[in-house]
């Protein structure tokens, strides 16, 4: 998985767009910076980052037509100066290329061949320039082949920008990729270094300062970010000493008869500091809820055995406004029970989480779960529940998400191994710090917790959806291999407690 120093080893949260970074290219160049003197910069910064990780050794280089293809010759010269062998294997003569590209590589005077499996002929390491960040098609012909001839050669590879085939807004294959030990990108990391499949492609992330000033980013302003604490630890709660725990929020966890699901999500709230903690469940469930956390207050509410609908018994306890927060859905059951459930409690306008059950019970409505939100709220499907309701994902992450966000007047938060984040304004976040242990049954049930502790406490929901992902992975992190949900919630306060200690 790619390694992800933040912010410093990324220059900073700002994830941008292969149209963005062109656009950035372009502000440096009108504010008299030369596009070779960015290339320059670009293959300065690759072959910096090689020469510090590896010893001289015989390389090949692999030059694309375009302008990734510049940044390799710039690699090669840089390398051979240092007494490197090296050989390049391009896409075309040296003196055919344009622009900035056919500058540098006339500047290269070594071998040179074309982009043929002879060129990996007594090669330790190869560097990928063929194709960077913005192809729009498949990798075929005498690239996909000598690509092919890397992998089956087990040669370590570095890559420039993105590896050849990855797309760097979704990080979706195109026709084919070989995984690099190092990616140096450069200004800023973009959108598919964080998302599946491309960040399991890049190895170590490394993004090169090549010289293009911050201030480009005004005029951008780039809507997709990297989570970190500096998003939103300006705003994470805090105890404050003439407080009391209603001044902390008070979260209502509908507990339904899969019990474990609505537990999970209450220790989860109580942990992240909402004053108090309330599962409404039936009479029923009553007395196994009761019986698990006596730090949580149990009510319940009415519901088929006195012939009335649990919305009815959830209603008349939501008539107290002391209750600010709710997360609704874990365990909660499927169908159109849930769904009034749902549209009862989400009328009340309260800052609310929508999960699980409470998110499949409007499977293929988006629109009527458009008309039952009043409030502040976050929805929190994994891959599936998100199909159920808004259709699939795919390769295409940031944009469905975003637009199930805006379709809903909605955060949605999209699990997975990097967790899609979306405000209904467009704003994005990408989550990308969960270890592959924490899928795990019952851990997303502990994020709507989080969720809605949060929210309780008054914080906005696309920073609550943010800082209750980052923490979520964080104490996973902590924990290691063999994870259990009920570990979340117990090793969070050390987290929190580590935001506040000085770095």
């Amino acid at each position: 998985m790619t390694e992800l120093s933040v912010p410093e080893a990324l220059g900073g949260l700002e994830l941008l767009t292969v149209e963005e970074m062109s656009a950035a290219d372009r502000a440096a160049a009108a504010a008299g910076i030369p596009v070779e003197t960015l290339m320059d910069n670009a293959g300065a910064a690759v072959a910096a980052a090689i020469l510090a990780r590896f010893a001289p050794r015989p390389v090949a280089v692999l030059c694309g037509p375009g302008n990734n293809g510049g940044d390799g010759f710039v690699v090669a010269r840089r390398l051979a100066a240092r007494g490197w062998a090296v050989t390049v294997a391009a896409a075309r003569p040296p003196a055919d290329y344009a622009g900035a590209a056919g500058l540098h590589g006339a500047r290269w005077r070594g071998p040179t061949v074309g982009l043929e499996p002879r060129a990996l002929d007594g090669a330790r390491l190869v560097v990928d320039a063929l194709f960077g960040a913005g192809l729009n098609r498949p990798v075929d012909g005498a690239a996909a082949a000598l690509l092919r001839a890397v992998a089956r050669a087990r040669l370590p590879v570095v890559a420039i920008d993105v590896p050849s085939g990855v797309h760097g807004d979704t990080g979706a294959v195109h026709g084919i990729a070989i995984p690099a030990c190092l990616t140096v990108s450069f200004f800023r990391a973009k959108p598919g270094h964080v998302l599946l499949p491309g960040r399991g492609l890049c190895g170590e992330l490394v993004i090169g300062d090549i010289g293009i000033p911050a201030r480009v980013l005004d005029a951008i302003r780039p809507r997709i970010r990297l989570n970190a604490p500096a998003l939103w630890r300006a705003r994470l709660p805090r105890a404050r000493l003439d407080g009391h725990k209603y001044a902390r929020g008070h979260l209502l966890v509908f507990g339904g008869p899969m019990t474990g699901a609505a537990r999970l999500a209450a220790r989860g709230g109580r942990r992240i500091g909402a004053g108090l903690v309330t599962i409404a469940c039936a009479p029923a469930n009553a007395a196994v809820y009761a019986a698990d956390q006596p730090g949580t207050i149990v009510r319940a509410i009415a519901g088929r055995t006195r012939g009335e609908a649990p919305e009815t018994g959830l209603a008349a306890l939501l008539a107290d406004r002391r209750f600010n927060a709710l997360v609704l859905g874990p365990g909660a059951g499927p169908g159109a029970a849930t769904r009034r459930l749902v549209e009862t409690a989400l009328g009340f306008g309260r800052a609310s989480v929508l999960d699980a059950d409470g998110l499949t019970a409007f499977a293929g409505a988006p629109a009527q779960l458009a008309a039952a939100i009043a409030g502040p709220t976050v929805l929190t499907p994994h891959a599936g529940e998100f199909a159920r309701v808004f259709g699939s994902a795919g390769d295409a992450p940031i944009a469905r998400v975003r637009a199930a966000a805006q379709a809903v007047g909605a955060t949605v938060l999209l699990k997975g191994a990097a967790t899609v984040i979306a405000h209904p304004d467009g704003a994005v976040v990408i989550n990308a710090n969960a270890p592959p242990w924490l899928a795990s049954a019952g851990a997303g049930d502990v994020l709507a917790g989080f969720v809605g502790g949060l929210l309780a406490q008054g914080m906005a929901p696309l920073e609550a959806a943010a800082a209750a992902a980052w923490l979520h992975g964080e104490a996973a992190r902590r924990i290691g291999i063999g994870l259990i949900a009920e570990d979340l919630p117990e090793i969070l306060p050390k987290v929190l407690r580590s935001l506040d200690e000085p770095e």
